[in-house]
């Protein structure tokens, strides 16, 4: 029977008409009807609203959250306890059958009570609605059907809201108008496993730093993962040229700078210059004029830092040769920069450490007077670096220590030659930040094309380190590469895929796959989505792999403007400006 007519007003903002019955509603050129969820399983798993969302028809799910004061809260759980022991105890009395469900509802009513109080959980009024559209009448029928068959599999009862369908679809839009109130109270774990956009398939938990990375791949929720709610905070981006990687990189780096974490990144290619602008971030160009890091530098935190550093020079002299020294070369090295420290009025005792350290070129001078022939032989090998065409680096004490939310460090300046040592100096810089107990907050280490340090053995023995420390420090490595062979081919490599939590697969060559689905276990499936995938679609695997889920990266404009790196993008945007 039709109850009335309304007529919406003609500005665009909503139908031209509505027609209301007792069951349903016309809007527009279509029928709907809403149905209200009034009853709910005990026990919920997280993702559970998932089967909803990827109904294959038309149906908007309206969740309603409203926060219960903690006082009224608790005040509302020791009447309702009361009630439900006191029903127990009188059944008990008069010999009665105790229901089960009382018996349940009294022991959680009881646990709920004991973390209010404690301060682990809070109360919420919730209400969810389900509006189904369809263009006819029977269609409408058959798609609720449908609605409430599905939602009874997940043991929700679904009811239609007789007399009140323009209330119940006004409650489903999005204005947060709840103008049916068909609430139940949920607690604090129970309102997070209703979380609408959480993909069932990554199931681990999220914290304040949870990040977006793009919509599921086979259904129509959204993929947030938060690192630093994992055991380690690191992860390991491998994917061919031009699959997204540096895109999803700096996506991440974007949205991680939303939820207050400090993000430094090493970028070989001079691609985060624009985000860094964006966002006011500080951007050195290392092989610019007056642009030095000496590697001398002690740490600040104040623990074995002179030991640590003269290990560290070890590993950078290593790098700075090209391979590897021998005994005689390590013992030569060794009294050279001990030397160099002691010349420079700085020894083992702490009080000392504040003085100015050393350059490149101390270090240089003293295996050159060392009788011994080995340290002459360094002492050649490191003059390109002190008097030669790549002492810029070198040659002086440090220029800067920026100090911001994000900072990059950009090595497009470096011959080809310098960007290992580049790569690795400016690693050591960021990790004297993150390893500093006076700053310590979450952080993001991003490195950027990681196969040019991983090239180096002593410098992927460095990153790799790096990764095993990274979370006791509360900060994250991103390695990224388009060379899986470098990662995968060696046993440096698979330690550091080992001790990534977070690991992400976009599209992948040929040539590598085999060793890709070899290293992490692929199905065939997984292995022909990484050989087809479109830019931006890829395979984010957690918990030593156990959780997967296939994904396509998602970025608002203002996000694509500042992360794409395609020449004709750039190209059309300069032109605007």
């Amino acid at each position: 029977m039709k109850i009335r007519r309304t007529k919406a007003p003609r500005d665009g903002l909503g139908p031209d008409a509505i027609l209301v019955w007792s069951s349903h509603l016309r809007v527009g050129d279509g029928l709907c009807t809403t149905l209200a969820i009034n009853g709910y399983p005990r026990e919920v798993t997280p993702g559970w609203l998932e089967p909803l969302l990827t109904y294959p028809g038309r149906l908007d799910v309206s969740l309603h959250v409203d926060p219960v004061p903690s006082l009224v809260a608790a005040d509302r759980l020791r009447r309702q306890l009361a009630r439900l022991e006191s029903g127990l105890r009188s059944d008990q009395q008069h010999g009665r059958l105790l229901d089960p469900s009382a018996e349940v509802a009294a022991e959680d009513a009881q646990e709920l009570a004991s973390r209010i109080a404690r301060g682990q959980a809070r109360l919420f009024r919730v209400s969810i609605y389900l509006t189904v559209h369809a263009t006819t009448q029977n269609e409408l029928d058959e798609a609720c059907a449908q609605v409430r068959a599905l939602a009874a599999s997940l043991l929700l009862d679904a009811r239609q809201v007789a007399f009140r369908q323009l209330q119940g679809w006004v409650s489903s839009l999005p204005v947060a108008f709840d103008n049916l109130e068909v609430t139940r109270t949920f607690d604090t774990p129970a309102l997070a496993a209703a979380f609408p956009f959480t993909s069932p398939d990554l199931t681990a938990a999220t914290g304040p730093t949870a990040v977006l990375y793009g919509a599921n791949a086979a259904s129509a929720s959204l993929v947030t993962w938060d690192r630093f709610a994992q055991p380690n905070h690191n992860s390991a981006i491998i994917a061919s040229s031009g699959a997204g990687k540096s895109y999803l990189a700096k996506l991440e780096a974007l949205r991680s700078l939303y939820t207050g974490v400090e993000v430094a990144v090493i970028d070989p290619e001079d691609e985060y210059a624009r985000l860094c602008e964006a966002v006011g971030g500080a951007y050195l160009h290392l092989g610019a004029p007056d642009v030095r890091l000496n590697p001398f530098d002690l740490p600040a935190d104040g623990r074995d830092a002179l030991t640590r550093r003269v290990l560290f020079l070890h590993t950078l002299i290593a790098v700075m040769l090209g391979e590897p020294l021998n005994k005689a070369g390590k013992a030569a090295l060794d009294r050279a920069v001990l030397t160099t420290y002691k010349q420079a009025g700085i020894t083992f005792a702490p009080d000392t450490w504040d003085r100015p350290p050393p350059l490149m070129r101390d270090l240089v001078t003293a295996l050159t007077e060392d009788t011994d022939p080995t340290a002459s032989e360094v002492a050649a090998g490191l003059a390109p670096y002190v008097t030669g065409s790549h002492r810029q680096l070198f040659d002086g004490p440090t220029t800067t220590r920026p100090d911001s939310h994000l900072i990059v460090f950009s090595l497009r300046d470096l011959p080809e030659e310098l960007k290992a040592v580049g790569t690795l100096l400016t690693l050591d810089a960021v990790w004297r930040r993150v390893s500093d107990p006076d700053l310590r907050r979450p952080r993001l280490v991003v490195v950027d094309e990681a196969w040019l340090l991983m090239k180096d053995p002593e410098g992927a023995k460095f990153l790799l380190r790096m990764a095993k420390a990274a979370r006791k420090h509360w900060a994250g490595l991103s390695v990224v590469t388009q060379d899986a062979a470098d990662l995968l081919g060696s046993p440096v490599g698979q330690a550091i895929i080992a001790n990534s939590a977070t690991q992400i697969l976009l599209r992948q060559a040929p040539q590598a796959i085999d060793a890709v689905t070899d290293a992490f276990n692929l199905s065939e499936g997984e292995r022909h989505l990484l050989l087809s995938a479109e830019r931006g679609t890829g395979l984010l695997a957690a918990d030593s792999g156990a959780s997967r889920v296939a994904f396509h990266v998602l970025a608002s404009d203002n996000e694509h403007r500042l992360v794409t790196s395609s020449p004709q993008e750039l190209a059309q945007y300069e032109e605007e400006l």
